[in-house]
């Protein structure tokens, strides 16, 4: 009877030990999760900072090359005074052309409904483009993206962008529903803080 009731304390401390290992475990687990999660946004950041440290031919480089990782042939830089909207050409790893215009802008600006209008009216008819898409290094307009989807055009704002360069690959932004996904808030330009001794 003694040994019985040594095993139950001994079983119930072992218990209470035992939960308390699997809950200082998942705490560490999710504190694990957090800091990877954290990790990736900033290095997304610093990715998006070297982007819009870019110029307009660099950024239309990096594009390209992002292109080339996810398995597009033939692709090549086209971008240049009478380029009519085609900064990047290739094909998509099934076949299709695809036809990309760039434009690496400030990040609080917006690429509005006539740049779309203008791609539109050059990226099939010039280009021959199966597949016409339109990076921006900042954001588009409701009436841009709604026009674009109306015309079956891609549009990969700064946001899709973080994706693009984190990995996901360029096939899984061609059948998204643009006119309801996005965002068209404008980013704010950084400025320089000053400090109190700095102000006037």
């Amino acid at each position: 009877m003694g040994t019985v009731l040594l095993v139950v304390p001994t079983a119930v401390v072992t218990a209470i030990v035992l939960t308390g290992l699997v809950r200082a475990g998942r705490r560490e687990a999710h504190a694990e999760r957090v800091r990877i999660a954290e990790e990736a946004q900033r290095r997304a950041r610093r990715s998006l900072e070297a982007v819009w440290a870019m110029d307009g031919r660099q950024f239309e480089e990096y594009v390209a090359q992002l292109c080339r990782r996810d398995g597009c042939t033939e692709v090549r830089r086209v971008g240049g005074a009478g380029d009519l909207g085609a900064d990047v050409i290739g094909r998509l790893p099934d076949g299709r052309k695809i036809v990309i215009q760039c434009k690496r802008y400030a990040k609080h600006r917006t690429v509005g409904s006539r740049d779309i209008q203008t791609f539109n009216g050059t990226a099939r008819a010039e280009h021959h483009a199966d597949v016409p898409v339109f990076v921006a290094s900042c954001v588009f307009t409701k009436p841009a993206r709604a026009f674009a989807d109306r015309h079956h055009l891609t549009l990969i704002d700064i946001d899709l962008l973080g994706f693009w360069n984190d990995g996901t690959a360029l096939t899984s932004f061609l059948d998204l529903d643009i006119a309801r996904s996005g965002t068209n808030r404008k980013l704010r330009p950084d400025r320089q803080e000053q400090r109190p001794a700095d102000r006037p």
